[in-house]
């Protein structure tokens, strides 16, 4: 591909940038606010658009409805301008993320843990996978930074975890915390008020929590800290260019072995070519392989810095369990953040229980009258013609529960490839998600719903609804392009630059060595700003 465009817009500059983010979301919103005060010239390439928080389904009564189409946690279903598709037919864990700034935390429910500092030494500590070439205490500056940056509420002083602060109290416990909490106690298991990214109280010009209901389909309050309402006002500010509407088709080489820029399809779909010095890739660990491997040349046959020949191999997803208990006193149904409280008391290995490494459990409220019912529809508890009202009755602001958040070990064969049938709107190739769930976190799914069960049991639910493992928890996307300090063992180096490209870098979660068993946003987040930091201490000798 020349450096020539058609149907060039004037109004745009196609000089090159200095940086060059391709993806608005977690990482790429933070990266950009954090390479501000180096003055370089910054330019963002989203494919999705802005939202309007007065359209998030969250502002209308029919916002469950919303949920399952144009609000969908899976792109096949939405089918936005913004979408590609994705063949997820070979993986029973279906796909869930979203395109448009903001990203995945527009949609992701605020719950916010940090890894633990085993995460990062996995193999040394357990004898499995690969240790990461950086660990806790290197991150923990980072960590707080976006603590600060994001408004992260919770409560100081979990034992589960080392020292941290929070920057505001967490949130209300509800109904439905207090009485799970209480079977917990009775086990004489850990939970603990959880760290959520939704404001308690009114911070850096976002408002409180007013409990809407469900944080999921975006919150039009404002108080959920997606990265369009936090990172990217402010590095608008500094000078950062965002250019939604653009899908990227391939990051091009110059004859030096330097990625030179993307070849992208701008908003009236006509192909551009926007030059760089520096290409940061931050698509998340599905769109992050896609545009790698897509990007073919003499130099890289088998897709862009893919000497390893791992790009899009050791895809890891958060196999999740759901136990959801049925009680008879009426609880706070759907109101309320969606998760507040946190169990770690599996999360560490112990051989004893079959597996190694281990999981969190995530506390629940409730369901939506219209999910309830549905719920109570395809488990037959609730009939059609008699007894219907009351059967609904029984089950609507009376079920309540955890998920099992289950670590996900890096095995090569879990793989996103190019599709060679499906493409996008563009032409692109699709990616193709081949993933299986591993024994070892079978058995982790296994365990953890046994001991839910007697826990939710204890706090004095009557019954159980368990789908384990859920096929729409797809949500986090890890693994595709590891890090490490082997390049032939990893795809970039301990400060995310690429082995092969010393120009490109990937911030996503497709570097993660390892997938914890925590939600990775705040994760992402952090090594953003990590790496961002280390490019900015390397500027003299950044291509070296």
């Amino acid at each position: 591909m020349s450096n020539t465009t058609q149907g060039r817009d004037d109004a745009v500059d196609f000089s090159p940038a200095d940086v060059l983010i391709i993806g608005a979301g977690a990482s790429g919103a933070t990266a950009a606010w954090s390479l501000t005060d180096t003055r370089m010239r910054i330019v963002c390439l989203e494919q999705g658009g802005w939202n309007n928080p007065q359209a998030y389904p969250t502002a209308g009564r029919d916002w469950e409805a919303r949920g399952q189409a144009d609000f969908s946690i899976n792109p096949n279903r939405r089918q936005l301008r913004g979408d590609y598709p994705v063949n997820d037919d070979d993986c029973p864990i279906k796909i869930a993320n979203y395109n448009g700034v903001g990203g995945g935390t527009v949609l992701y429910a605020g719950h916010y843990p940090r890894f633990h500092p085993s995460d990062f030494r996995v193999k040394s500590l357990d004898g499995v996978a690969d240790d990461w070439p950086i660990d806790y205490e290197m991150l923990e500056p980072y960590y707080a930074e976006n603590d600060r940056q994001t408004g992260v509420s919770g409560l100081a002083g979990d034992p589960a975890y080392p020292a941290k602060q929070s920057v505001m109290p967490p949130l209300p416990m509800g109904k439905s915390g207090q009485t799970l909490a209480a079977g917990f106690n009775q086990m004489g298991w850990h939970w603990w008020p959880s760290d959520s990214a939704i404001a308690t109280q009114p911070y850096n010009g976002r408002d409180k929590c007013i409990n809407l209901g469900n944080c999921i389909h975006g919150c039009a309050q404002g108080a959920k800290a997606s990265t369009d309402i936090t990172y990217w006002p402010e590095a608008i500010r500094a000078g950062v260019e965002l250019r939604t509407w653009c899908r990227v088709k391939e990051i091009t080489l110059g004859e030096d072995g330097l990625a030179n820029g993307v070849v992208y399809f701008d908003e009236n779909s006509e192909e551009q070519f926007q030059p760089a010095h520096i290409v940061i890739m931050a698509c998340n660990g599905v769109g992050t392989p896609r545009i790698l491997l897509n990007s073919v040349s003499d130099r890289f046959p088998n897709g862009l810095a893919n000497g390893s020949g791992l790009v899009g191999k050791n895809l890891m997803l958060h196999p999740y369990a759901s136990i959801q208990g049925l009680f008879e006193e009426a609880l706070d149904g759907h109101h309320g953040p969606h998760d507040s409280l946190w169990s770690q008391e599996f999360y560490e290995t112990d051989e004893r229980r079959g597996f190694v490494r281990g999981f969190t459990y995530e506390f629940n409220r409730g369901r939506g009258p219209v999910a309830t019912a549905l719920t109570g529809a395809f488990s037959g508890r609730i009939p059609w013609g008699d007894g219907h009202h009351a059967a609904f009755r029984k089950l609507h602001n009376r079920l309540t529960g955890v998920v099992a958040i289950c670590e996900d070990l890096p095995e090569e064969h879990n793989t996103v490839t190019l599709d060679p049938h499906l493409k996008d709107a563009h032409g692109i190739p699709a990616p193709k998600m081949t993933y299986t769930i591993s024994d070892n976190s079978q058995r982790m799914l296994d365990f953890s719903v046994a001991r839910a069960s007697e826990a939710i049991r204890a706090a004095g639910a009557y019954d159980l609804l368990i789908e384990s493992p859920l096929s729409v928890g797809g949500w986090h996307l890890m693994g595709t392009a590891r890090m490490g300090a082997d390049p032939e063992r990893s795809v970039v180096n301990e400060w995310g630059r690429s082995h092969d490209v010393k120009n490109l870098f990937i911030i996503d979660g497709s570097i993660f060595v390892t997938s914890a068993g925590v939600n990775p946003t705040r994760t992402i987040q952090t090594l953003a700003l990590y790496i961002a930091d280390q490019m900015k201490k390397r500027l003299a000798n950044l291509f070296d």
